[in-house]
């Protein structure tokens, strides 16, 4: 297992990489389903030293699809499951606007990994962003991190945008199929290792 040479930050987006999305939206605790491998993969980083936070969107607040407590239930499960598996997540930060209400926080806007920064008190540059979204790519770019694309959630759709019309991102962007593979890389485990 390799740490980093210093403290490190990674920084994940949620639907769609810590757990299964939905175009309907996770309005719920029982909707909130953890991709496989994921809650153990957040574990495995935070063990070997990297300062894990998450940065996501969540226009269906504005929407009135759920309320804060509801979005906090499921993030305090996070919480608890990645504990359970030894680690520690570090903080979650979240957009809860519409998209036309013109904030900056809203991914691909860098204001979430801003605030992510000051609370953790390490530097956004060259920070792995993993997303599975345009606007994760977009906003990990502007902010200086290192665009992080996993093929799950919507992750397939957005590399097939890339290819169609974005190469110059394409280009500067890590692929991975999953969470869990990103983890395996990062840490150099080999794909039978069992933690």
């Amino acid at each position: 297992m390799t740490s980093p040479d210093r403290e490190q930050l990674l920084i994940l987006d949620r639907d769609g990489v810590i757990n299964e999305d939905s175009v309907e939206y996770v309005k719920s605790l029982d909707e909130w389903v953890p991709i496989r491998g994921s809650i153990e993969a957040i574990a495995r980083l935070s063990r070997a030293g990297y300062t894990i936070a998450v940065a996501t969107n969540q226009s269906g607040l504005a929407r009135g699809l759920f309320d804060e407590e509801t979005l906090l239930a499921m993030h305090h499960r996070l919480f608890e499951l990645v504990a359970e598996h030894g680690g520690t997540l570090d903080a979650i930060f979240y957009c809860p606007h519409g998209p036309e209400e013109g904030c900056d926080c809203r991914k691909p806007g860098i204001g979430l990994l801003r605030q992510i920064e000051e609370s953790v008190a390490l530097p956004l540059k060259d920070a792995a962003f993993v997303g599975d979204s345009l606007a994760d790519l977009e906003a990990a770019l502007a902010a200086g991190c290192r665009p992080t694309l996993v093929r799950t959630g919507k992750g397939e759709q957005t590399l097939a945008t890339l290819r169609e019309s974005r190469p110059d991102l394409l280009q500067s962007t890590d692929i991975y199929s999953s969470l869990e593979e990103f983890t395996r890389v990062l840490l150099g485990e080999h794909p039978g290792e069992i933690h």
